[in-house]
């Protein structure tokens, strides 16, 4: 009996059904729409609410709409709920999202968010805010009333910096003395100095113990960069500008990068004359000037060894904090006359070597793509000649054969005699079929070809023969 009472329970009191929140993550300035279904039962005289939860501290109304109403708006305009009646749904409507507005929000249909009878949809909204920021700047985030952490991570909270209790002017800082939290009347207020590029990640204010997400930024740390190319044997002076009000008191350095190795200090100012401070070290000099923010580096009588990556950096008890990075690319340089140094001439007369390769490869390819297109040209030309006495040399015995004896079927030619006499004259018949022995043969003649007296013409009936035929034919 017990045991089918526990089974009814949750039918009986909906409210008890454990819902687990639909995430919805979104950036700062985007809309959130949702839409809550309620029950046929559900009673049209209930007052529908989108509230917000304040974990330990209960809920807080946002909004809601009458039963009498059909949409209501919050004062700033950025909330909007509208009940549709005949599809049963509440929608909701969050425009310009604010990373403050990070936290679980649900849907009720019932006399107050603080009963939470029925929760007829919920939401984990987290509205990200995206910061990008340079090295060495300082990074200021208000998080909400009740944070008392600061994580970094995108799904599990490596605490920066927390504290258990605040009081006010109180500071907690982390181990690295970078990032810090003071409390004030709007909740806490989180500090991060001297960025660095690999401060760049995913950052939130955790609410109570269980770490609850509230806000969270997205922060991208981007580096200064400088590119510079000089001659061997010249000089560069570069230029570094920093915060005066953050970092005027503190040491500046230039180092050189060495390839998996840490940056390895040339040249440093000096702490005791801040104002206008210059040392040099073997043709490197670095001046402060703290009444501009500027440190400049002058390096003089450079080599192709000084090609590489340098740091202008802070320098303190911690270490080096990069403000910018400079490439220098040194090459060398060219004799009187064009010509380059001997300890260079190997390296240019291969890079020459390469060149004039390639160049030569191109020109014998495309003589090669030449001869084989005159090639093709001559071959063809001598084809179609030989196509062409061939064709002569057929009709020259086609002539030689049509010459002397008359066949059946043929077409006939006259020929006059060469003494031009009055005799008769001669046809030549060349036959290309035989004929039947009952069909006599007739040769026209154009009038043109007619002798000019017709009294000296014989005319003369001609048939073939089909007795076969003797060696004397």
């Amino acid at each position: 009996m017990e045991l089918r009472a526990l089974f009814l329970l949750p039918l009986c009191f909906p409210g008890l059904q454990g819902q687990a929140p639909e995430a919805q993550r979104r950036r700062e300035g985007d809309t959130l729409h949702i839409q809550c279904p309620y029950a046929k039962w559900t009673a049209g005289q209930q007052i529908k609410y989108w509230c917000l939860s304040l974990g330990n501290r209960g809920n807080q109304d946002v909004l809601y709409v009458r039963s009498y109403e059909e949409t209501k708006q919050a004062q700033d305009g950025r909330i909007k709920m509208k009940d549709n009646k005949a599809n049963k749904t509440v929608s909701v409507t969050m425009t310009g999202l604010k990373a403050e507005d990070s936290g679980i929000y649900f849907c009720t249909a019932h006399y107050s968010c603080s009963y939470n009878y029925e929760k007829l949809k919920t939401i984990s909204l987290i509205v990200f805010r995206e910061l990008l920021q340079w090295e060495l700047d300082t990074l200021t985030v208000q998080c909400p009333e009740g944070s008392d952490a600061w994580c970094r991570g995108q799904t599990d909270c490596e605490v920066v910096v927390s504290g258990q209790t605040f009081s006010n002017q109180r500071k907690m800082k982390s181990l690295q003395d970078r990032a810090s939290m003071e409390r004030n009347a709007r909740g806490a207020l989180v500090t991060m100095r001297n960025l660095q590029i690999w401060d760049s990640g995913v950052y939130w204010c955790a609410l109570d113990s269980r770490r609850t997400r509230k806000m969270e930024v997205v922060l991208s740390v981007f580096r200064r960069t400088q590119r510079l190319t000089a001659k061997e044997s010249g000089n560069i002076t570069v230029k570094c500008h920093y915060k005066i009000a953050d970092y005027s008191t503190v040491t500046k350095a230039w180092c050189k990068r060495e390839e998996g190795k840490t940056c390895n200090v040339l040249v440093t100012t000096s702490p005791e004359s801040p104002a206008a401070n210059s040392t040099a070290q073997d043709g490197v000099r670095i001046q402060d000037d703290t009444q501009q923010g500027i440190v400049t580096i002058t390096m003089e009588q450079l080599q192709v060894q000084d090609s590489g990556v340098y740091w202008c950096a802070l320098q303190d008890g911690s270490g080096l904090l990069r403000m910018e990075e400079i490439t220098l690319n040194v090459s060398k340089a060219l004799r009187q006359g064009g010509f380059p140094d001997s300890e260079n001439q190997e390296t240019l007369l291969g890079d020459s070597c390469s060149g004039n390769t390639f160049l030569i490869l191109s020109v014998v390819l495309l003589f090669l793509l030449l001869l084989a297109l005159l090639t093709s040209t001559a071959l063809a030309v001598r084809y179609y000649r030989l196509l062409l006495r061939t064709g002569i040399r057929e009709a020259e015995d086609t002539s030689d054969r049509a010459e002397g004896t008359a066949q059946p079927g043929s077409t006939g030619r006259r020929e006059s005699s060469q003494d031009g006499s009055k005799g008769p004259a001669y046809i030549n018949l060349d036959v290309q079929s035989h004929a039947s022995p009952e069909d006599p043969l007739y040769c026209n003649v154009e009038p043109s070809q007619a002798p000019r007296n017709p009294q000296h013409v014989e005319y003369a009936i001609i048939a073939f023969n089909q007795s076969p035929r003797t060696g004397r034919e």
